[in-house]
């Protein structure tokens, strides 16, 4: 037997469905170890030293876990797929090894899956490796930023902007961004210009609007009318004459489905369809996660999982016919390496 940990209960029960007796299966409930609040936990003059402690809610969680290893001599880490995943793994380790719950023969591995599917945990099962440690570098590097930043920046803010929150890695750059703009408009350099447009109706009494491109046998860019003089004389140039229509062009168009959600469309669409927040959607993707009804949604991947592409194929020819399959299925690829 063996001791599987992931984050979240609800993912926990689901997952100890597909594994079965032979697996004993945990929730971390998150993150186990942070950096204290205090000046100190990152020291940039000894090689951005870190010190890390255990959260007061966490240590029943980790009891739990290091309880469970006296029965069952084998960890098996199964959190997130991400960087903030393998960090958790990191982390669990790390402070299962300094509470000698892990002992020298104890073996300790990590697995990985994108959906909670029988077949994509059960063959995670079969592929372990060990902590990404170029992963867990990124995260450490993330968090220490964060912290020097914050507590370097934030007494700064805090005297500027009384009653203003913290300071960080984010909000930052999102005030550099914002500074640097407020810049380009207070250097902008007003310039006038005119368009010309008509209502108009077909004998048939259907209305549509129309806009002047080009004037005199020249096309017109933007700036050309630059004053309401100029307009007002093209519009006398377009009244004196009678108004026809010389050709009509009909163009086939395709139409191809969008890509699978990746966090930045679903958030989008969210917001566009149904007025969601970003915390409200990843709450809501992060349910349908946990009950194995959707890939991880934390990604810029756009990759679908095999057994899915297949199981939905099967329901259109069902529903509605073998027609509106596509003889080999659709194959997505992100545009950014």
């Amino acid at each position: 037997m063996a001791v599987v940990v992931v984050e979240s209960p609800a993912k926990a029960k689901t997952i100890n469905k597909y594994l079965g007796p032979g697996f004993t299966v945990l929730a971390s409930y998150g993150h186990v170890r942070d950096l204290p609040p205090k000046d100190g936990s990152v020291d940039p003059e000894n090689e951005f030293e870190m010190l890390w402690e255990v959260g007061a809610a966490s240590k029943k969680h980790v009891k739990a876990i290091a309880d469970a290893l006296k029965d069952d001599n084998e960890l098996i880490l199964a959190t997130d797929p991400d960087r903030e995943g393998e960090a958790i793994s990191w982390h669990l380790q790390e402070t299962l090894t300094k509470r000698r719950a892990i002992k020298k023969d104890t073996p300790v591995s990590r697995v990985v899956f994108n959906a909670i599917t029988k077949t994509a945990v059960t063959e995670a099962m079969k592929n372990p490796r060990q902590v990404d440690m170029e992963l867990v570098e990124a995260y450490l590097a993330r968090r220490a930023l964060d912290y020097l930043v914050g507590f370097k920046l934030s007494p700064v803010l805090w005297r500027r902007l009384p009653g203003a929150k913290s300071a960080g890695r984010v909000q930052s750059v999102c005030l550099r961004l914002i500074v640097d703009r407020e810049m380009e408009i207070e250097a902008f350099n007003p310039r006038e210009y005119w368009t010309v447009g008509a209502s108009l109706s077909t004998p048939r009494g259907q209305q549509f609007d129309a806009r002047l491109t080009s004037l005199g046998g020249k096309r017109l860019d933007k700036f050309d009318l630059a004053n309401e003089t100029e307009a007002e004389l093209a519009v006398q140039a377009v009244m004196s004459r009678d108004l026809t229509v010389q050709s009509v062009e009909a163009k086939p168009a395709n139409r191809n489905p969008s890509a699978p959600f990746m966090t930045s469309t679903l958030q989008q669409e969210a917001s566009r369809k149904y007025g969601m927040g970003a915390r409200q959607t990843m709450s809501a993707a992060q349910r349908l996660y946990e009950a194995g009804l959707i890939t991880y949604m934390r990604t810029d991947g756009i990759d679908m999982a095999p057994e899915a592409v297949q199981a939905a194929r099967a329901v259109i020819d069902k529903r509605y016919g073998a027609q509106y399959v596509p003889e080999q299925p659709r194959l997505y690829k992100n545009k950014a390496k």
